[in-house]
């Protein structure tokens, strides 16, 4: 079945993956690969890229990445429907297949509680995170200053995320459950994937990964 491509559809297929979403397990990953993705300057294609790293020493293992016209236009909160057709091709073009996800995005914490991360994590069956720099929906307070400190992001009564310090002094990241994570868990894994700096390693791999092929790739 092709993927929607207009607004409507998108947001019933999100409501009906995000019944599908499980919000608790504790995964203990040697595999973690990152996902993110980058534009063409032409606005026309994307490029998504995985990047595998060992765990828990954080060596790079591969890297792979797919190229996709863009068929969705731009509406936040229906990201996954520009964005994920790459980023699963990409996925799927490594070699080994990881044992958790960390996405440039938003999990549950989004409108209909599926975001990027979560319609990725069902899609595929492995177990996801979303870290995203900003809030899509929801409230959060101002976590310590220390890293490892947290609070919740809350909506209507619920927490639906962590806004957590990855790094003392720096401004915090929103992590959410994707799919079969449980929040304490994802919270803890995102810390031990944080090595100094504000984003996860797997993340800012798979983003450098994203913007070398949009370098070399433009017009393809």
């Amino acid at each position: 079945m092709l993927p929607p491509t207009y607004p409507e559809a998108a947001i019933a297929l999100q409501e009906e993956i995000s019944r599908l979403v499980v919000t608790e397990g504790d995964p203990y990953p040697s595999l973690v690969a990152g996902l993110d993705a980058a534009y063409a300057r032409d606005g026309r294609t994307v490029f998504g890229a995985a990047a595998l790293l060992a765990f828990p020493s954080l060596e790079f293992v591969e890297g792979a990445w797919a190229a996709c016209e863009i068929a969705f236009p731009y509406i936040p909160g229906l990201f996954a429907f520009r964005e994920g057709p790459a980023l699963i091709e990409a996925l799927g073009r490594l070699a080994h297949t990881p044992d958790l996800l960390i996405v440039d995005g938003h999990g549950i914490a989004h409108p209909r509680r599926c975001g990027i991360a979560s319609h990725i994590g069902v899609v595929t069956g492995i177990p996801s995170i979303g870290v995203a720099k900003h809030l899509l929906c929801g409230a959060a307070a101002e976590p310590g200053s220390e890293r490892g400190s947290a609070a919740p992001v809350t909506e209507g009564g619920a927490t639906i995320g962590c806004a957590v310090r990855t790094v003392t002094g720096v401004h915090p990241v929103y992590v959410s459950v994707g799919h079969r994570v449980g929040l304490v868990e994802a919270v803890r894994l995102v810390l031990a994937l944080s090595d100094g700096y504000r984003l996860p390693a797997p993340i800012r791999a798979a983003h450098a990964l994203a913007n070398r092929v949009r370098e070399r790739g433009d017009g393809l």
